[in-house]
């Protein structure tokens, strides 16, 4: 059923092309682009903005990044600097 939801909101490329309206199927989204992250390499906050750029099409990055670490699939140290892949990412 996720995959169908998905593919509503990727072109064929994969690239997220819209920020869908229902919370359900913002966290599909989310959880899929969480998926483009590799799980134990920190980030700065430049390499999250490079990879979240690859992967969507409406030139809105810094909102897909605030969703990755609001939504649980992110952490970000308290300076903002270095970010990780949680466990989240990996249980769903």
């Amino acid at each position: 059923m996720e995959a169908d939801i998905i593919t509503r909101f990727i072109d064929d490329e994969g690239r997220i092309t819209v920020w869908p309206s229902k919370s359900r199927h913002k966290e599909i989204v989310i959880s899929y682009l969480a998926g483009k992250f590799q799980k134990g390499h920190p980030y700065i906050e430049k390499e999250v903005n490079e990879v979240i750029k690859q992967w969507h099409t409406f030139t809105d990055w810094p909102l897909l990044r605030r969703e990755l670490v609001d939504r649980g699939y992110l952490n970000r140290d308290r300076g903002g600097y270095e970010y990780r892949l949680t466990d989240k990412s990996v249980d769903e």
